[in-house]
Parts: structure tokens; C-alpha cells; sequence
């Protein structure tokens, strides 16, 4: 079945843009437009071995509005994943039932990047659909790293609302 022929109803609903990443070899660069000539401010900073990044956390509005730009370099621009190699790093999507959305997604050919559902940087729950599809996954990012992101319940009741 394909997710794209309308059979069957999808039991979640994507909200909205819950952030962008971009990523480069120097955040400082990154910083000088996006907080001192757009005015972002920065709410937080989360390094992680693990993932290979430094990123400074901003935000554009506020409340269930809010959408974060996370400002990325790599610790090590030797070592994977490689956050500075893609400047559109990754675009987050909020969505109202994430374990459903995935479940949904998986059953109907979507690929996800390794790492299951987890807690992401910003608190919330988080999990990747890979960018690039293969034989048996044959639904993916088409080159862009796309993040589903559960959104906390005023999230869902204020953009729910929209229609989405």
C-alpha cells in the first residue's frame, strides 16, 4: 500500500514546523545572521559526542508558535554524521502522535534513519525519516533528513485546531 494513494486512514496528523536545523563548520558564522542581523535569540545550547555537534538553540515566536533554528557545527569535522556538510541539515515536523506516525509510516514503505524513537535535544520525544530511500523502504526525505518531533498537548490543541 502506498501512503500516497489515500487508502486508509492515517491515525496522526502533522501540525507544523517545529524547527530547522543548518549546519556549518563554524556556528559563530551562522550566529552573525540569524542572531545578530535577524534577531533570534538563543535559548540554549546542547553539545552531544554522540551525535558529533555543537548547535546553539534560537527561536522565532513563542508558545505553541514557536519555531526553533538550531545553529549547527560538528565536534569533530572528521567524524559522522557530519553536521556541517548539509547547510539545511534537517527540518522538524511536529506531529500529534508520534509512536502512531511511525508505526503508520513504517507499515506504508517510509524509510527511518537508525535510532528508533528517542528524546531529542530540545526535550521532546523525536525520531528521523531517512533522506534517501532504499528497496525495501521505497518512501524517504528524497535528499532532505526529516525529523518528526511529538508535540506537547498545547502544541496539539493550538495548532490542531488549524485543521492540519
Amino acid at each position: 500500500m502506498s501512503a500516497s494513494n489515500g487508502q486508509g486512514a492515517k491515525p496522526y496528523r502533522i501540525l507544523g514546523i517545529q524547527q530547522i536545523a543548518i549546519g556549518g563548520p563554524d556556528k559563530a558564522a551562522l550566529r552573525r545572521l540569524w542572531v545578530d542581523v535577524l534577531g533570534l535569540e538563543v535559548t540554549s545550547n546542547f553539545v552531544s559526542e554522540r551525535e558529533n555537534v555543537d548547535e546553539d538553540i534560537c527561536a522565532i515566536g513563542s508558545g505553541p508558535h514557536k519555531v526553533e533554528v538550531d545553529l549547527m557545527q560538528p565536534l569533530d569535522p572528521e567524524k559522522k554524521p557530519a553536521v556541517h556538510t548539509t547547510p539545511l541539515n534537517h527540518v522538524g515536523l511536529w506531529v500529534d502522535d508520534l509512536p502512531k506516525a511511525v508505526e503508520w509510516m513504517t507499515a506504508n514503505g517510509v524509510r527511518f534513519a537508525p535510532g528508533g524513537i528517542r528524546k531529542g535535544a530540545a526535550g521532546y520525544d523525536i525520531c528521523f525519516i531517512h533522506p534517501k530511500s532504499n528497496d525495501e523502504f521505497p518512501i524517504a526525505g528524497e535528499g532532505v533528513l526529516i525529523e518528526l518531533v511529538q508535540a506537547p498537548e498545547e502544541v496539539v490543541k493550538a495548532l490542531g485546531e488549524a485543521g492540519g
